[in-house]
């Protein structure tokens, strides 16, 4: 447990990031995929049977012992918050009511972030579209770990303890990589949340606060579906930086999995993201793929070669234009 891993930096490159255009040439042999693109009419009301599940979970745990609490808290709230990050993921790309109700958009993503208990919705909105158009960028995507995070974790036990401390890193990097002005949106995510939270404490307890903050906390640590933060753009095989998952994990995720497919087309919903693949399979057969994200947290830690610097990173050029 104690073999340093060789990497010591990204992987630099000077090229631009693959997806625009393997978009463009994708559009024109298969322009029928335009018509994939717009909301999908299910999302909301999946979401909404997702949030009333968790405020009736809220509910039956509070009379519960302490143990069953925390054995709930991993089995079955940790899946369903997970589940909700990647909804409010859904939303920031404005799948739940379409481009032209943004604020509709932004305001049904602070209803999806109730259960979870730490408001973040507005801002990973702000710093998700960025992601996508500058992957990679330095000092721009906070996806990419910070360089403390690549000296640090260079071990496999320090490794496992790194994917158990995932949240905290995500929460940490945007203010040390790229910090904004905090915006009206985000303080109305904060006021909303922590004021659902206060009422939750004051109606039934403690319980149902524990249960939601540590079922967040959990689920995208050491999780089987925490392996799609490692899953997506860690550099297993050298030169690829953004890679796909068809298991059955995509249930529960919204097909985040299908993540080549996503960047490609941003625009159009999880839902859709299979017929994607299916019309233009030539595209997509041959890069690299996964089956099983439980296999890459496994290999992330034990093969000696990754390590949080296993990412590709790029110099950007022109002019940036940040959310």
């Amino acid at each position: 447990m104690g073999n340093r891993v060789a990497r010591e930096d990204f992987e630099w490159v000077y090229t631009d990031q693959p997806h625009a255009d393997r978009r463009k040439e994708i559009l024109a042999k298969y322009p029928e995929i335009k018509s994939l693109m717009g909301p999908d009419p299910r999302l909301k009301w999946i979401v909404c049977m997702m949030v009333a599940i968790q405020f009736l979970a809220f509910y039956l745990v509070k009379d519960l012992d302490w143990k069953w609490v925390l054995f709930w808290t991993y089995a079955f709230g940790s899946c369903i918050n997970h589940s909700m990050t990647l909804a409010i993921h859904e939303i920031s790309h404005n799948t739940a009511f379409g481009n032209n109700k943004a604020t509709w958009n932004r305001y049904f993503a602070m209803f999806a972030n109730l259960p979870i208990g730490l408001p973040y919705s507005a801002s990973f909105k702000r710093y998700h579209l960025d992601h996508h158009r500058y992957l990679g960028g330095n000092g721009v995507d906070v996806d990419i770990p910070t360089e403390f995070e690549g000296w640090f974790f260079c071990t496999r036990l320090r490794k496992f303890i790194w994917i158990i401390l995932q949240p905290l890193f995500y929460a940490i990097r945007p203010l040390c990589i790229n910090p904004k002005p905090v915006t009206q949106l985000e303080m109305t995510n904060v006021a909303f949340q922590l004021t659902f939270d206060l009422l939750l404490y004051w109606l039934w307890g403690a319980k149902p606060v524990v249960y939601m903050l540590a079922g967040s906390m959990l689920g995208m640590g050491l999780h089987p579906i925490s392996g799609h933060f490692i899953a997506e753009h860690y550099m297993f095989l050298k030169g690829h930086e953004t890679y796909s998952y068809y298991g059955s994990l995509n249930l529960l995720t919204f097909n985040v999995g299908y993540h080549n497919e996503h960047h490609d087309f941003p625009s159009i919903p999880g839902c859709r993201l299979p017929m994607v693949k299916k019309i233009a399979a030539e595209y997509y057969d041959d890069l690299p793929q996964y089956t099983s994200w439980v296999k890459v947290l496994y290999d992330f830690i034990m093969d000696d070669t990754l390590s949080p610097y296993s990412r590709i990173k790029r110099t950007l050029k022109g002019d940036v234009k940040q959310e």
